[in-house]
């Protein structure tokens, strides 16, 4: 005599996923924009599965979310549960391509240099929809459904896929009739330096790269982005800290112009992270193949690593 399996007593799958995003949010309505739906619909699917349950996971107030015993006991347990999903549906064997690649990209490298060279991609693979976020969000995978991460670092990413893409070059640049009064790390020190608060290493690296000590570091104007820094710096507000690659537009049409000697290695780089299972995902081979294919194509002089 065979003994059959129960049916599996589940509770809707989509109210799970709801459950699991407001539980880490706190917040119905973060939870509602990361699940692309409304905070009402959140809260519906919430409500469902604690009727489901007999139990609250919830407490709700005046101040948000707080999670009751159960939803704390629940939660992680739900979380391992949907993650054990994705991992097994990513490495089913023989997939075709998923129709959606989701990339999270550093700002500046998203804007200058991913998104001009995506029509090359999308030449090769049409049939692949690619969605590009430019947050700075941290990115938990599988869970946000982000298939890959590109981000500037020194591959500090543990437990995660980590593979350098390009390393940078730092060297001072300004606008043209600027330029023509620095010919020295003398001049450099009268002139107005233009920082970017978000980078790991800027003029301090620089200035330690060639052996230089004696300049004023902490004085200048202060951006939040590359960008912005360098268009400061072609308006002729102040000598900025120029990135190759990603500057190479502004420096080959003349708008920034080098200075002070040859460019400075920098520590860090722009680093692929993904997990291991992605990488084994049709659509995410392709673009990560594309992508060292074209970065290959970059002129000689930037230096790749090892």
């Amino acid at each position: 005599m065979t003994l059959s399996t129960p049916p599996y007593r589940l509770p809707p799958l989509n109210s799970l996923r709801q459950f699991e995003a407001a539980g880490r949010h706190l917040s119905f309505r973060l939870a509602a924009e990361e699940l692309s739906v409304t905070p009402s619909a959140v809260s519906h699917g919430v409500q469902a599965l604690e009727e489901w349950l007999g139990t609250a996971l919830f407490n709700r107030g005046h101040r948000g979310l707080v999670l009751t015993n159960a939803g704390e006991a629940y939660l992680p347990r739900v979380r391992e549960a949907l993650e054990l999903l994705t991992r097994a549906t990513e490495q089913v064997p023989g997939q075709r391509y998923n129709q959606h690649l989701s990339i999270s990209v550093a700002p500046s490298f998203g804007s200058r240099w991913l998104v001009p060279h995506l029509p090359s991609f999308r030449e090769q693979y049409p049939d692949i929809e690619v969605s590009v976020d430019t947050s700075h969000r941290h990115v938990e995978f599988p869970r946000d459904g982000v298939d890959l991460a590109i981000r500037m670092g020194q591959g500090d990413w543990p437990g995660l896929y980590t593979e350098c893409l390009i390393t940078e070059e730092l060297i001072p640049v300004c606008a043209p009739e600027l330029a023509r009064r620095i010919d020295t790390t003398a001049d450099l020190a009268k002139q107005t330096l233009l920082h970017v608060t978000d980078v790991a290493e800027d003029w301090a690296a620089w200035a330690r790269s060639i052996g230089v000590d004696r300049l004023e570091l902490d004085k200048g104007l202060r951006f939040d982005s590359l960008d912005m820094a360098w268009n400061a710096a072609a308006q002729g507000l102040g000598v900025a800290i120029g990135r190759l690659p990603l500057i190479a537009a502004e420096l080959a049409a003349g708008h920034l112009v080098p200075v002070l000697g040859e460019p400075q290695r920098s520590q860090t780089g722009y680093w692929l992270i993904a997990s291991q299972e992605t990488l084994l995902r049709a659509e995410v081979i392709a673009f990560t193949n594309w992508l060292r294919t074209e970065l290959q194509e970059l002129p000689d002089r930037i230096h790749w690593p090892v």
